[in-house]
């Protein structure tokens, strides 16, 4: 356990949970059922384990709702549900009575991981526990949290393993051995690296009420669900059709310590239509910035509709709303 305190409306004197410690658990499962979850264990660079979760492995809807749990650092649950919707019907929905450690703290894909150049460069995003002892982003000097584990994990949104020496600097960056580093890999194109990415449906809404300036210590719980998209081996389509079951179909619901006002405001900024770049299948956008995220407006990544409710006065306001005909053509169906 660690001491330090992030952001959040807890008593100052109360310990903060590890994160590190809380999904490690959850990790071991997922490594002990591979079989069963048709994933693939190996024993990678430097004696990490490598789990192998859409790749060579068929992996599956299962194995990506216990990885998107994994990512939250054990302090949030998702499940798959269905009736959600009439054209999509099965759903992703995320709860977390600790948005801002589960979501910034752990989940969010904001460890920017690279080795090499040129076509045979190897370049990341790492989600997950690993980032809170790390602690590579500005984002941790806010959040004022440090975790302290000698067992970690890194989720890895790619289609091949990395190399060594990566693997070595993710271990020592992490302070533990690699032999105590578990990777786990999930192309977005397959069925695990689907869900998981689904799964971030509050975790935007978190990372975009921070880029607004909202007080993080005001939020104090949070769930959301979005429908689950249909996946695609092409790889643009795929991580098009996962942004936009969130920015079309997603649905958050956070629960703020804030006067009326200040939620009425929220509710109206965070929602995805508040974008000056919505309006188009998220691949549609990429493609006409020459596929540079960076040119990207970053408030269009947040959910299609909001809801805030005030604890003070027990109001709730809404912003945004959901967008079937955007979605059906994102996901291109049904027939």
């Amino acid at each position: 356990m660690t001491s330090a305190h992030p952001a959040s409306a807890r008593k100052p004197a109360q310990p903060q949970p590890s994160v590190n410690e809380l999904a490690w658990p959850l990790t071991a499962k997922l490594v002990d059922d591979a079989g069963s979850l048709r994933l693939s264990v190996s024993e990678g660079p430097g004696g990490c384990v490598i789990v192998d979760a859409g790749i060579d492995a068929a992996g599956g809807l299962e194995a990506g709702r216990r990885i998107a749990e994994i990512c939250l650092g054990g302090l949030g649950s998702v499940a798959l549900v269905t009736g959600g919707g009439e054209r999509w019907p099965l759903t992703v929905h995320v709860h977390t009575a600790d948005p801002v450690l589960a979501c910034l703290a752990s989940q969010y894909a904001g460890w920017s991981l690279s080795h090499g150049k040129g076509k045979g460069a190897f370049n990341a995003l790492g989600s997950g526990p690993g980032r809170a002892l790390a602690r590579k982003e500005p984002l941790f000097q806010k959040l004022a949290y440090q975790d302290d584990c000698d067992r970690t994990c890194l989720v890895l949104e790619v289609d091949k393993t990395p190399p060594p020496e990566l693997v070595q600097k993710i271990a020592s960056d992490c302070g533990v051995h690699s032999k105590r580093l578990t990777l786990i890999l999930t192309p977005t194109t397959s069925l695990a690296g689907n869900v998981q990415v689904v799964a971030r449906v509050v975790e935007v809404a978190m990372h975009k009420a921070h880029e607004l300036g909202f007080p993080l210590q005001q939020i104090v719980d949070a769930a959301g669900s979005a429908p689950l998209s249909p996946p695609s081996r092409d790889f643009i389509t795929a991580m098009g059709r996962t942004n936009d079951a969130i920015l079309f179909g997603g649905t958050v619901q956070l629960y703020v310590d804030s006067d009326d006002e200040a939620a009425r405001r929220l509710a109206e900024q965070l929602p995805s239509g508040a974008s000056r770049d919505y309006g188009r299948p998220f691949a549609e956008v990429f493609a006409a910035y020459d596929h540079d995220f960076f040119k990207i407006d970053p408030h269009l990544f947040s959910p299609a509709r909001v809801l805030v409710t005030a604890l003070r006065s027990g109001r709730t306001y809404g912003g945004g709303r959901l967008d079937q005909a955007l979605l059906d053509k994102s996901f291109g169906g049904p027939v």
